[in-house]
């Protein structure tokens, strides 16, 4: 649909919004359908994670249709979890059933809590997958909570920018005039972001790995995710991370000690 101004500026272009993550995308068509719906929501942070036909691709160049902006700030990262490391809230896009305990929310719901973080300083983004397959559970494993679109239940497969479009359009819509008052956190803290959980959880499952906990090869995967899972509803500050790592540490060099 025609109609744009390229004198005009959206009014939320100068702000920092959500980070768009696409994990192993496929085509690079829909890479750039994806960059041309985040522009048309004013959303400029895309991060791809092992591109298929690989980066930069002129294929999503040409479907991008002038989303340049977009484009010209994308980043590349090996892991999806390298790509949420600086982040402090993430959704996972998914319309599929997972057996996993997280809170399920809309992409109403989620840009409205997003505009009020993010006015508090929170680094937002959504994970989306690939086109084949979607996001694995690790990749799921990796979000706060998962983000489903409501559709029709007997077809509710999008592709992958009207999945990015119908969350990017949310949060363009979304207006919270409480935003920037609505969370405060002690001047000796913030939110943990990923990179600091995903210490944590490293941390707590090598002394896991250590005492024998997770010994059963088979359902250590699952018990991984949940413990993951457990830790990241709790909305973890800062100063609560590394007290946290101490308290393990302490656990640790008293089994030692006693031993």
């Amino acid at each position: 649909m025609a109609g744009t101004d390229g004198a005009r500026r959206g009014p939320q272009a100068d702000k920092d919004g959500p980070a768009v993550v696409l994990v192993d995308p496929q085509l690079g068509e829909n890479i750039g359908m994806a960059a041309r719906a985040m522009l048309n929501c004013a959303l400029f942070d895309l991060r791809l994670v092992r591109p298929r036909d690989g980066w930069p691709n002129e294929k999503a160049v040409a479907a991008a249709c002038g989303a340049d902006a977009v484009l010209d700030r994308l980043r590349l990262h090996e892991t999806a979890a390298d790509a949420v490391a600086d982040l402090q809230l993430v959704y996972a896009a998914t319309a599929r059933r997972r057996g996993m305990t997280k809170e399920v929310v809309t992409p109403r719901q989620a840009a409205s809590d997003m505009r009020r973080l993010t006015a508090a300083g929170v680094r937002c983004g959504v994970l989306f997958g690939g086109e084949a397959k979607g996001l694995g559970n690790d990749d799921v494993a990796l979000a706060d909570a998962v983000l489903t679109v409501p559709l029709n239940p007997g077809f509710s497969s999008l592709n992958l920018a009207h999945a990015v479009f119908a969350i990017g359009y949310e949060w363009f819509q979304a207006t919270d005039p409480t935003a920037a008052t609505a969370l405060t956190w002690p001047k000796e803290t913030r939110p943990a972001n990923k990179a600091e959980l995903f210490a944590l959880f490293g941390h707590l499952e090598k002394e896991l790995d250590a005492c024998g906990f997770l010994h059963v090869k088979e359902k250590r995967p699952a018990m991984v995710r949940n413990l993951r899972n457990l830790f990241q509803r709790a909305r973890l500050s800062e100063q609560e991370v590394r007290t946290l790592r101490g308290v393990i540490a302490g656990l640790v060099k008293g089994k030692t000690e006693a031993d």
